[in-house]
């Protein structure tokens, strides 16, 4: 239920993104009773991968019934969902209304004490043709996602920068003793490299990658610029990760900018340094899973919902000194 200080027509908390985190928060909100909507525009980011993996009790289950299991339960503790695109978050600087103010693409405004931005990320993949119509089936970047799923298959490490692309590499070869290293964009492999790889069986090949097209020996192969072909049995890349956040757009929230991309910065429990705002999932932790995207959502709850209980404590003690 709303807590008093929650002004008509406001809820305690507006989640954006209804992915695994912001649902989570969404569920531990709605357990908490706090008034929460969740708005999500209908774009998974995993919504090309043929199933969820490493979640217990959801392992193979499909994007889309997982999603649909989650909305189901957090539905039924009073979660609003609505199908729209957050367009805009705006501090209200009024001291009696709630806080904060999100903009819909729609024309909706949702008026809010707190907001979890949980709107993911968008995977930049390399510019090589044919790739992204395949992303998700046969060209993949997480072993621990897919790996299982192709195991004792050739697999073929498509390189952007060579530190990531070493350490994918060797760890792909937990699942397969036959990995190749296409060099495209990484540049030359120094000795250091060159002789761990080397131990553990992994092929080096120079070039650059013009295109991943149907394999003759297997699902899928690269073509190199200069024409040879590498068979694989899955591609494996590390793109670049970009904030799914445009809704942050002229809050100033701060950043941190690692090798796989930007992320959020936030304290342990999620606020970011916009007061009232939080974030969860992706947006925070450029690597994490399904499984540990819902962890953060759910810290990020428990985050609010103690924090709220403070300030509703504050306001009752101080409404009850004023009838005294």
């Amino acid at each position: 239920m709303a807590d008093a200080s929650t002004a008509p027509g406001s809820r305690d908390v507006v989640v954006i993104g209804a992915g695994p985190a912001g649902l989570s928060a969404a569920l531990v909100l709605g357990r908490a009773r706090r008034s929460v909507t969740v708005v999500d525009a209908g774009s998974p980011r995993n919504a090309c991968s043929p199933a969820v993996h490493g979640f217990l009790t959801r392992d193979g289950s499909t994007p889309a019934d997982f999603l649909a299991a989650a909305r189901q339960e957090v539905s039924g503790y009073g979660v609003e969902l609505v199908a729209d695109e957050a367009s805009a978050v705006v501090v209200v600087e009024d001291p009696t209304a709630p806080t904060l103010r999100v903009e819909l693409a729609g024309g909706r405004r949702l008026r809010a004490r707190r907001v979890v931005v949980a709107s993911g990320i968008v995977d930049e993949l390399p510019d090589v043709a044919g790739l992204a119509e395949r992303w998700g089936r046969d060209v993949l970047h997480c072993p621990y996602c897919h790996g299982y799923e192709v195991r004792d298959r050739p697999l073929v490490v498509l390189a952007d920068s060579i530190e990531g692309t070493v350490h994918q590499a060797l760890l792909l070869r937990q699942w397969t003793e036959d990995v190749t290293v296409v060099v495209h964009d990484a540049g030359p492999v120094d000795e250091d490299d060159a002789t761990l790889l080397a131990a553990r069986g992994v092929r080096v090949v120079p070039g650059q990658a013009r295109e991943v097209v149907d394999g003759e020996d297997g699902p899928v192969a690269v073509v190199l610029a200069d024409g040879p072909r590498v068979e694989g049995g899955a591609v494996f890349v590390a793109p670049r990760f970009r904030l799914n956040s445009a809704v942050l757009d002229g809050l100033g929230a701060r950043t941190v900018t690692g090798d796989m991309g930007t992320a959020l910065e936030t304290d342990d429990e999620g606020r970011t340094s916009v007061p009232g705002v939080w974030a969860a999932g992706n947006v925070v932790d450029l690597s994490c899973q399904v499984l540990g995207a819902a962890e953060l959502g759910a810290r990020a709850a428990i985050g609010i919902n103690g924090e709220l209980a403070l300030v509703d404590a504050h306001a009752a003690r101080e409404a009850a000194q004023r009838r005294q």
